[in-house]
This record gives C-alpha cells, structure tokens and sequence, in this order.
C-alpha cells in the first residue's frame, strides 16, 4: 500500500487541494448575505394590516369594553368576570385618589409628628385619624388595632412614639416636644 501512495502521490495532493478549494468556496459563500438598500416597513405589507393596527389604537380600552351577553352559566360567569374587572378598576382608583389626596383642612398638620411620612399622612385620614389629640388618646388597644390596618408600616406609632409627640404637640408645648424629641 505504501508503495501505491509513493507513485500517487501528486494525485492524492492535488485531490486534497480541489476538496480545500471547494470547501472553501461553499463556506465562503453561506455566510455573506445580500446587503438591502432599504428596510421593510409595515406599509409594505399593505393596507389591511395598517387599518387593522388604526383599530386597535383607536379602540377603547379595555376597562370600558362590555361582555356580550351570555345565557345560562356562561352568562353569569361572563357578568361575575365583568364585575370583578369593574371592582378592580374602582378599588385602583380609590387608592390612587387616597394617596394623592391631602389631609383635610380640618385637622392638623401631622408631618410634624417624627416617623410620619407623606404616606401614612394620606393614609391616617381614611382611618379616622386627623388632628394631635385623636392621636394623643389613643390606648394600647387602639394601637394594636391601628397596627393591624397601617400594613406596611405596623408598629411604627410605638415605635416613634407617636403619642407622647401628639400630646405636647396638642397641648402647644412646643419647647417641651423640641426638649424630648428635637426641632420641628
């Protein structure tokens, strides 16, 4: 065998050579893709795509769009799906109206109680509480149970000592509250 590759040996180079070669060529050529001198656009597609693209932007959102009517069980699954978006829709709206909502003009300016921020500022009047002397008569219970509705921020009238801060505040103790919990 040996001596058949010593007397062909040019033939066998030359094959390998043409195989390279055309190796080459075929991979040289998969990857370069033809350049576009423009890119495609949605109108290319035509007009109904368009028109249908317009209807979904001008269409009302999906909070306003009412169910078709069904009959028998679809319909009441139908109306309790309806219902629920609806209650959804009207609970985000009256957190988002509570958070932005200031305190009412009656009561008193609470920021000045260290440890209530903006938030609990806008949340204590839709629980009731709005000047220093509600905040000054409450009673350990009336904490725990104020802890139970502030969520996030349980624990912070004890923790702050939002009481002892009401009463001075209440009675206008101004220098005694600046004495015990520093300047307003």
């Amino acid at each position: 065998m040996m001596h058949l590759i010593e007397a062909n040996w040019v033939a066998f180079a030359l094959a390998l050579l043409i195989g390279l070669a055309v190796a080459w060529w075929l991979f040289g050529r998969a990857s370069t893709t033809p350049k576009r001198d423009r890119r495609p656009d949605v109108l290319d597609e035509g007009a109904p795509p368009a028109q249908r693209n317009q209807a979904l932007i001008d269409a009302p959102p999906a909070a306003q769009i009412v169910p078709p009517a069904f009959g028998g069980i679809m319909g009441g699954i139908a109306e309790a799906i309806a219902i629920g978006a609806q209650d959804v829709v009207e609970e985000a709206a009256a957190a988002a109206a509570a958070e932005a909502a200031p305190a009412p003009a009656a009561g008193d300016d609470l920021s000045k109680i260290k440890g209530l921020g903006p938030k609990l500022q806008a949340l204590l009047p839709t629980l009731g509480i709005s000047t220093y002397a509600q905040i000054a008569a409450l009673t350990e219970a009336d904490l725990a149970d104020l802890d139970t509705r502030l969520g996030a921020f349980a624990g912070r009238p004890k923790r702050d000592n939002w009481i002892d801060q009401a009463r001075h505040l209440a009675a206008g103790d101004i220098a005694g509250f600046e004495a015990q919990f520093g300047k307003l």
